[in-house]
């Protein structure tokens, strides 16, 4: 503990600060001997932790969105070496290194916690054994041994025996229930962020070392913090409970606004756009521009979810933009048909109905068109027949210009015909 101390005792003085500044506040409407006083000032200075790491949150999600716009040159690599593994290893870290990009970039909002929770868990032990530290004095170090939370004081572990416990005024069945409690907690919420995280915002059909470095954290984390976790004293266990929720609730805000490509999320995610797009007819939000412009600058390359928003706008008469907005699409037209419902694109072509055989051999044209066409055309004399005539009869009957046009109507050739024998109707 004393190299773990020396280590990190340039950041001690400043969380001992931090932490005496929220309780000064805590105090004064709690009571500064409360667990509550010093609880909260505990879970300020993760929150404050946290705003901090903002930036290198934002990093990390770049990050891994360069990784993943690398997944079909990692598909490629796997299907080319897929029987030389150790080629197919070679050729990932030579793509990393070309594109710039880092598969352990997830781990860096951990990695830079590390130093603020060796600092806190120096502090905590120090108030466990009685010894100031940083800024905590010795009046400071009085209150926070008295403070309890839930029956489990500050500095209690999980491991402390009957003695140590009843020192710090607590009974070992509250330390241990409190503490067990607060382990599972925290156990479960990382498993359900990295298990959220494959779930439903990892692309599948491309299987990378970063999948499986996910996979393997989602088992690894729970289990690393059930085990290290009955050594943490109560205070330590609320900091790294609230961080885990914090993540929690951060990754779900992501997972929910910047899904990423070929995911579940996204899907979901379109399809809530598709919606609001078709609805209002904009777009609103830089975020959802961002997303749509880089939908269009895939071209052929977009997956299935990001195909099916296309066309789902394409349907509403809309078209995206290249730089992210949504306009109205001169190609389709959005009409309504008699029942009042919208039909996209232009009206259908309607076919002709084909006549029967025996219509084709009497040269009797359609009653509707012949209609039309003799009323337009001034080529054409209109006949004077009763209906019912008889097709020999009526042809006879005709002007030459008007059995060229029977005969020509028919499908017949012309010039002289041989004798047809009169249809059976």
């Amino acid at each position: 503990m004393d190299t773990i101390a020396s280590l990190f005792s340039f950041i001690t003085t400043p969380v001992s600060w931090v932490i005496v500044q929220f309780h000064t506040v805590y105090g004064a409407i709690f009571g500064a001997d409360t667990g509550w006083a010093w609880g909260l000032s505990i879970v300020s200075l993760v929150i404050l932790i946290r705003i901090c790491l903002v930036p290198l949150f934002v990093k990390q999600i770049k990050a891994t969105r360069a990784m993943q716009t690398l997944q079909p040159e990692m598909k490629k690599i796997q299907e080319r070496y897929k029987n030389d593994k150790q080629r197919q290893s070679e050729e990932m870290m030579k793509l990393y290194k070309e594109s710039g990009t880092n598969p352990l970039s997830s781990c860096l909002p951990i990695l830079a916690q590390s130093p603020f929770f060796f600092a806190l868990y120096h502090v905590l032990n120090g108030i466990a054994t009685g010894k100031t530290i940083g800024v905590i004095n010795e009046p400071l170090l009085a209150s926070a041994r008295k403070a309890h939370i839930v029956g489990a004081p500050l500095a209690a572990k999980f491991t402390d025996g009957a003695d140590k416990v009843a020192a710090l005024g607590a009974s070992l069945t509250d330390v241990r229930v409190v503490t067990a409690i607060m382990i599972v907690l925290m156990s479960a919420s990382q498993f359900y962020t990295q298990r959220q995280l494959m779930t439903k915002n990892v692309d599948t059909t491309v299987k990378t070392p970063f999948m499986q470095q996910q996979k393997m954290l989602m088992y690894v984390f729970p289990v690393m913090f059930a085990v290290f976790g009955i050594n943490f004293p109560v205070g330590v266990l609320v900091y790294w409970l609230t961080t885990n929720v914090w993540t929690m609730g951060q990754q779900m805000y992501v997972i929910h606004n910047n899904p990423t490509p070929g995911s579940k999320a996204q899907a979901a995610y379109l399809e809530r756009l598709t919606k609001h797009v078709t609805h209002h007819g904009k777009i609103r939000r830089r975020s959802e521009k961002a997303i749509i412009k880089a939908i269009v600058a895939k071209g052929r390359d977009r997956n299935e979810f990001e195909r099916k928003f296309i066309n789902g706008l394409t349907k509403a008469g809309l078209a995206a933009q290249a730089d992210g907005t949504v306009e109205k699409s001169e190609a389709v037209a959005v009409a309504t048909v008699e029942d009042g419902t919208p039909s996209t694109g232009a009206p259908k072509r309607q076919q002709p109905k084909r006549q029967t055989k025996s219509q084709r051999q009497s040269g009797g044209p359609r009653a509707a068109d012949d209609s039309e066409e003799s009323a337009s055309s001034p080529s054409l004399t209109k006949s004077d027949e009763p209906q019912d005539a008889k097709p020999d009869d009526a042809a006879k009957k005709k002007q030459p210009g008007s059995s060229t046009r029977s005969r020509a109507q028919s499908g017949q050739r012309k010039g002289p015909q041989r004798p047809k024998s009169p249809s059976k109707k």
